[in-house]
């Protein structure tokens, strides 16, 4: 096999990440920040009207495994409840103020984000000879962020990120989005992730090969699917790489 492209999954694969949608103490955060713009709603009712709207996206997108878009989620709860001094804010501010509250909501959320062990210099080895994209169920103002935090950011290119499509992984579009970006071929790539359905199931629907990292999180099982390679520890990559070129 040649080996052009490995394509990776972020979290659970390369960071090790924490976060804890359900924690009250997020919608708090959330709620009190609204005010400050003129959007009143106490942390209960913020919390509901969040995953409402959520559950209102993903209904919309008619898809079978429907994405949602946290920006948006945001840009409707502000529309729905603006008041004059909401309106009367910039124009500039408010245009940027979704985002802010996505990432604010991630910030509240997180726990924990950290690279597994070895990922930064394997992930620095493996650029210097292979092209490295990324196919991840994430939202683009979670997942830029967090991967500039780690320091991976500017390895990957392109960057294909469910919540700007609409639809999740195993969604084969998801990977064949990043192939047309990247220019090579279904059978010239490895795509590496920790969930046995989401990333091996769907990889493997286009006839990418795939490598499967046994981490802390992710599906570890799914009847009739079996991964090319296994991993428990992230620098076993090179040599997952070197078996699929030998053959």
């Amino acid at each position: 096999m040649i080996v052009k492209g490995i394509v990776f999954d972020i979290n659970g694969t390369m960071t090790d990440i924490l976060t804890n949608e359900a924690d009250d103490g997020v919608y708090r955060v959330i709620s009190n920040l609204l005010s400050y713009q003129g959007v009143f709603l106490d942390p209960a009712a913020t919390k509901d009207l969040y995953f409402s709207i959520q559950k209102e996206q993903r209904a919309a997108a008619q898809e079978p495994y429907p994405e949602f878009d946290a920006i948006e989620i945001f840009r409707e709860i502000i529309r729905q409840h603006s008041t004059d001094f909401t309106r009367a804010l910039p124009a500039a501010k408010l245009e940027q103020l979704p985002g802010f509250f996505a990432e604010t909501y991630r910030a509240a959320s997180r726990h924990r984000l950290q690279l597994y062990p070895g990922v930064d210099q394997t992930i620095r080895q493996l650029h210097q000879n292979y092209r490295l994209a990324i196919v991840s169920d994430a939202q683009t103002a979670y997942a830029i962020p967090e991967l500039n935090a780690v320091g991976l950011y500017g390895y990957f290119d392109p960057i294909i990120v469910s919540g700007d499509y609409g639809y999740r992984k195993p969604d084969e579009r998801l990977f064949t989005n990043a192939l047309s970006a990247m220019g090579i071929d279904a059978s010239e790539v490895i795509y590496v992730g920790n969930d046995m359905h989401c990333d091996v199931h769907g990889a493997q629907r286009l006839g990418i090969k795939t490598v499967f990292f046994k981490s802390n999180q992710g599906n570890q099982e799914m009847q009739g699917v079996e991964p090319d390679y296994i991993i428990y520890h992230f620098p076993e990559l090179l040599n997952a790489v070197r078996f699929f070129e030998s053959r």
